[in-house]
């Protein structure tokens, strides 16, 4: 356990910023969910509607640095190529 009063205040700080981290990978993980449901069950008008959430999300949690830019940008790589299998 922590004994200087700096390393209580490191402490805080490093439970604070993990909870907001988690804030930040649950909001993804829910946003490429939501597009994976919906272009398993091809619902194209829906999935248009999410995918700009999704990219929100992604880059959100790469400026946060829960993921790398070029993690964030494979994915909605990825899932914009699946929402244009879903459209054709």
């Amino acid at each position: 356990m922590a004994i200087t009063k700096s390393a209580k205040k490191a402490h805080r700080q490093s439970v604070r910023r993990n909870e907001g981290n988690l804030e930040y990978k649950k909001n993804l993980k829910e946003a490429l969910k939501k597009v994976r449901v919906l272009a398993a069950e091809k619902k194209v008008k829906e999935l248009q509607e999410v995918l700009p959430q999704a990219y929100k999300a992604l880059d959100k949690a790469a400026k946060a640095g829960i993921i790398k830019k070029n993690n964030a940008s494979r994915r909605k790589s990825r899932i914009t190529l699946m929402a244009a299998k879903v459209g054709k």
